[in-house]
């Protein structure tokens, strides 16, 4: 499964960790109509109809081992995220790729636009 990461999950940052063994297969950005916001100490990513930029991340190939992974480290169950489908540009705009979508309120939340670079320690 393709996978696109835009926080902790990228290379060089915390939680990249969670992808190792895995296939990075390139940058890639969402098209129009998500946007990410900050929450506590990482990013969610919303449906924003009024977004005209889309967010930057990273696409992973995936085995189903990780994804379990990943889906708990998301908190998918307790409902932190939603694992769902999303548009991204070309070159991977023909594949079925999947992103951790944040499906609750931003409002008083930090809008950090397209592209979210983790603070150093």
């Amino acid at each position: 499964m393709l996978i696109f990461v835009y926080g902790t999950l990228k290379q060089g940052c915390s939680n990249h960790r969670y992808l190792v063994g895995q296939t990075f297969v390139g940058e890639a950005r969402t098209g129009p109509g998500y946007r990410l916001y900050a929450l506590d100490g990482f990013p969610g990513m919303v449906l924003r109809t009024d977004d005209h930029e889309g967010v930057q991340g990273e696409v992973w190939s995936v085995d189903a081992p990780c994804l379990a992974r990943l889906d708990v480290l998301e908190g998918v169950a307790e409902g932190l995220y939603r694992r769902e489908p999303i548009d991204l540009l070309p070159p991977f705009g023909d594949r079925a790729v999947e992103a951790y979508i944040y499906p609750h309120g931003v409002e008083g939340r930090h809008d950090l636009g397209s592209v979210w670079t983790e603070p150093t320690r």
